[in-house]
């Protein structure tokens, strides 16, 4: 399934929208469409890497966000409350995460040596073994992906998107504290 729309080449060779630039800028007024295009484009991105995820994960029986909690988990154990704030998400989300993870067979609950009230999660053999098998499909698929990108267009696009997030994030604090 392809949701990409058509694309076309501005002035500057950049890639652009024609439908969702016509669509915006009866939308603004006429005004400026640049950061509502750039949103947009943001969106067909992530659901495009959302569906190259599902793709690779679904065949195996993984969500997205439990394959997340198993890459975590194969760096060493970690309680819910630290998974849950690593990967941006809620424990509540998490626990139901390491639940199906557990059903798999990938990880497994164990008391915290530390800390009798805590327990840890931690990856089990089936689980490394299940993260080997992914690993090269999925780099493989990210070098697709990826074609033609130099390191320094991929490195400021990791930065570009997570300044996204951070912005989103003080957004979001700013209107709690109205």
């Amino acid at each position: 399934m392809n949701d990409v729309p058509n694309l076309a080449r501005d002035p500057d060779d950049r890639l652009y929208s024609p439908g969702v630039r016509s669509a915006l800028a009866g939308f603004t007024l006429d005004e400026d469409t640049g950061a509502l295009e750039a949103a947009a484009a943001v969106r067909t991105a992530a659901r495009s890497l959302d569906q190259l995820r599902s793709h690779g994960t679904g065949s195996r029986g993984l969500s997205p966000g439990a394959l997340d909690v198993l890459i975590r988990l194969g760096t060493g154990g970690s309680n819910v409350k630290d998974l849950a704030a690593s990967a941006g998400v809620s424990s509540r989300n998490v626990t139901g995460l390491v639940d199906t993870l557990e059903r798999a067979g990938f990880a497994e609950r164990v008391p915290d040596p530390r800390d009798r009230r805590s327990v840890l999660v931690r990856i089990t053999p089936d689980g490394r073994s299940w993260l080997e098998e992914f690993r090269r499909p999925s780099q493989l698929a990210m070098a697709a992906l990826f074609r033609g990108f130099t390191a320094a267009e991929t490195a400021q696009l990791r930065h570009l998107c997570l300044r996204l997030a951070e912005n989103q994030s003080h957004l979001a604090r700013h209107l709690e504290d109205r």
